[in-house]
């Protein structure tokens, strides 16, 4: 069953609603329940794909757990049982919910590059120059860096994400706090880049946020999720070609060539579209982790 909103589920306050996120409060927690939404091209989609949010809040927790020893984060649990009657169905809630700590979100979106692709790509392309990082002349797409680059950019409550300098970054948050969150996101990157090779899988980019706890950096929302990430299977590697994402990529394929504007509502996905999706999802879900999504 997908479910594209949790609120007649949860008996507790509504506070945030994103586009797959919906942000709850516990009064010393938040809980954060990850609904089966998809979204592309900045709309949310119709209809939900079955088992998606399930998926990407266990793939947040394996890596919020795998992770915790290089950053602190906001989990606290994602038990089910545990919220007694808050929840009203636990069936449909099992697997979706995090209850996390409080944090003050920083409104950065910390994005670490390996390899030179998407918009990145298409920066280097107009300006040699990747959020005013000089690149080497002659770079070709998909290329890995020799360390990886980090291009935030910053969060804007309507419209588009900003893409920023490091320069403009340490002006918005201050020099000290940006240096942090830089050196911490691309020891992230690394670490995650590492694991993912293991297995089979390019780590290309990916994106982190980050709060402060009593002044502390805590590292929360999702972590290295198909939605957050850009994976590749290391079989589908090469360059100078668009490389399929190991994620909601059908989605994206179906939309460009369906003549769809971008500017309206999108008709209603196929079935064959949604449940490639979910495979798909899985598929990812089982290489990184070694486990048969099962529910």
């Amino acid at each position: 069953m997908a479910i594209s909103s949790a609120e007649p589920y949860v008996m507790a306050p509504f506070v945030y609603k994103g586009k797959v996120r919906e942000l709850y409060d516990l009064g010393e927690h938040y809980l954060i329940v990850v609904t089966d939404r998809i979204s592309a091209f900045d709309y949310v989609l119709r209809p939900s794909v079955s088992d998606k949010g399930c998926l990407l809040n266990r793939l947040s927790c394996f890596w919020f757990e795998e992770t915790a020893s290089l950053q602190p984060n906001h989990l606290v649990h994602a038990d089910v049982d545990r919220l007694g009657d808050i929840i009203s169905n636990r069936t449909i809630m099992k697997d979706r919910v995090m209850v996390t700590r409080k944090a003050q979100p920083i409104k950065i979106e910390c994005i670490v590059r390996g390899y030179i692709t998407g918009g990145g790509w298409r920066q280097y392309q107009q300006t040699g120059q990747i959020n005013g990082i000089p690149l080497p002349s002659g770079m070709r797409k998909n290329e890995r860096f020799d360390r990886p680059i980090f291009t935030p950019s910053a969060k804007n409550d309507a419209g588009h994400d900003e893409d920023i300098s490091l320069a403009r970054m340490k002006e918005l948050v201050g020099a000290e706090l940006a240096i942090q969150l830089m050196e911490k996101s691309i020891q992230l990157y690394e670490y995650a880049h590492a694991y993912c090779e293991q297995r089979g899988i390019v780590l290309a980019d990916t994106k982190f946020e980050f709060g402060l706890i009593n002044g502390q950096i805590i590292l929360i929302d999702e972590l290295f999720t198909p939605d957050s990430s850009r994976f590749w299977a290391k079989e589908n590697y090469t360059l100078d070609a668009q490389i399929e994402s190991m994620d909601k990529e059908p989605v994206r394929t179906y939309l460009s060539g369906s003549g769809w504007d971008k500017n309206s509502e999108p008709d209603i996905l196929p079935a064959h579209v949604v449940k490639e999706t979910s495979r798909r999802y899985k598929e990812i879900y089982y290489r990184l982790t070694g486990q048969q999504y099962i529910r």
